[in-house]
């Protein structure tokens, strides 16, 4: 049984995106491969089939293994809901809470599961592709590591460095993260990958060579920079669009400080009748046909946030021009009377005035609702699948017109009497083709193209293991798994 480690000199370097390439790669061999992430720090996340939540790009990477998203995938989780604070999941269930200085302390408890998980994926698969988080170089957190060199020590495998070339200063980038390792660390990197080049490879071949023999150390390949190429984003807001054709949908979405699992949005930003802009801080509120309130993991903060940035009048202005209001998940809470906190799971205990857009009211509760769902989309009776993760229990007249109704006999959100504001709990919504055309003609979009977005990101894994067996040194990939 053999696990390869990929780890990067920065974070976005690149290492989700070779991590899914690789176990794609590998099984079109005939490899059975599972990804592995010891610890992840992000607010994208999906539910497994056990039950649990995971981070989203490991959902992806065991796609790419066409294997179910599993806790041991990830056994590791943290969501920040503050800049010095997080939401602690381990084996897919939230645990506790505690801020930066509290959790380095709590490590050595961690640790204990990532290795359970380990062992686990190990004994089941005879390759683990394991991916690291942010740099290895992190000094101020190496003592007590659990996500780099130190579950690559604990579990004696190699590593892949990648660094990303479009950064600039890719040579001392992938020298000064070795220098800073310890020797036995540095024993340990067993190649680099030079990841989104541009340009002509004979003007970057005398780097390579020369960073060949600075550090002894193979160079396993130089990945092009794909510009199309569409991977759920770990955690940054990934606000690329393709061309659109003909008459669009203006959509808008407000980026909150913790804004989570705005992958929600990849299938409308990649549909070619569909204007995805999102707005962060300082930027002007643009007219739309649509506006869409995003999940958030702390929402009494980012409600608070959305009404000093102007939005709460710009969504009145909306609603008054016959705009079209969709809320999800957290954006549901935000659009009732009330969010109550009285644990202070999501910072200090408090209550908060919504929006007031649809009678009933959220409290937050210790227990987090993870479900995947699929059931009707109210608009249309159009068939719908996706995700439930949330804290809230809402409760008020306004979900006596719910949104959707749930193959397990539940109703989910609301639809305003009006039919102008749309709530609901399901992330995924966009995912299911003949739901998202629905709700792009209920916003007024007319002759909707129909798009498969599970065929597009099938698609795209292909398009990066292609990129593997065209730009990667395979016979040393494969020895490093252990399969020559």
């Amino acid at each position: 049984m053999t696990t390869l480690m990929v780890q990067g000199t920065t974070s976005d370097a690149g290492k989700s995106t070779l991590v899914t390439a690789l176990c794609r790669w590998l099984l079109r061999q005939g490899v059975a491969v599972v990804p592995f992430k010891p610890q992840n720090m992000a607010l994208n996340s999906a539910v497994t089939d056990d039950g649990g939540e995971i981070g989203r790009a490991q959902a992806v990477q065991a796609q790419a293994c066409r294997l179910a998203p599993h806790t041991d995938m990830n056994p590791v989780l943290l969501k920040p809901n503050s800049d010095t604070g997080a939401q602690v999941i381990i084996h897919g269930r939230a645990v506790t809470c505690m801020n930066a200085v509290a959790y380095h302390d709590y490590k050595a408890i961690a640790m204990q599961a990532v290795l359970a998980s380990h062992q686990r994926l190990s004994q089941a698969y005879p390759v683990v592709m394991v991916e690291g988080a942010g740099s290895p170089a992190e000094i101020n957190l190496r003592a007590g590591d659990i996500a780099n060199m130190g579950f690559a020590e604990a579990v004696d495998c190699p590593v892949i460095l990648v660094a990303d070339i479009n950064r600039g200063g890719v040579f001392a980038h992938l020298v000064g993260t070795l220098e800073l390792l310890s020797p036995s660390e540095q024993a340990r990197v067993k190649g680099f990958v030079i990841n989104r080049f541009r340009g002509d490879i004979a003007l970057l071949q005398p780097g390579l060579d020369w960073l060949e023999q600075r550090t002894g150390k193979p160079v396993l390949g130089v990945l092009p920079y794909v510009t199309d190429l569409h991977l759920e984003a770990e955690d940054a807001v990934d606000a690329r669009q393709p061309a659109k054709e003909g008459r669009v949908l203006k959509v808008i979405v407000p980026v909150l400080p913790r804004i989570s699992n705005h992958t929600d949005f990849d299938p409308l930003r990649l549909h070619p009748q569909v204007d995805l802009q999102f707005i962060g801080p300082g930027q002007p509120i643009p007219p739309a046909d649509l506006i869409i309130l995003p999940g958030s993991k702390s929402v009494r903060s980012d409600l608070a946030q959305l009404r000093a940035r102007g939005w709460e009048q710009a969504i009145a202005r909306h609603l008054r021009y016959a705009g079209k209001l969709i809320g999800i998940c957290g954006g549901l809470q935000m659009l009732g009377l009330q969010v109550r906190d009285p644990l202070g799971l999501e910072g200090a205990p408090g209550d908060s005035s919504g929006l007031g857009l649809l009678d009933y009211r959220t409290v937050l509760e210790a227990d987090k609702q993870l479900r995947n769902v699929s059931g009707t989309l109210q608009l249309e009776r159009m068939p719908v699948s996706g995700y439930e993760i949330h804290a809230g229990v809402t409760t008020g007249a306004a979900l006596e017109r719910p949104a959707l109704h749930l193959a397990d006999g539940r109703h989910d959100g609301a639809i305003s009497e009006d039919g102008q504001v749309l709530a609901t709990y399901l992330h995924g919504l966009f995912e299911s083709g003949e739901s998202c055309a629905a709700l792009l003609r209920w916003a007024g979009l007319e002759d909707v193209r129909l798009i498969d977005y599970a065929a597009l990101r099938e698609r795209d894994i292909e398009r990066l293991a292609d990129l593997v067996e065209e730009h990667l040194d395979g016979a040393r990939l494969r020895q490093l798994c252990g399969l020559d």
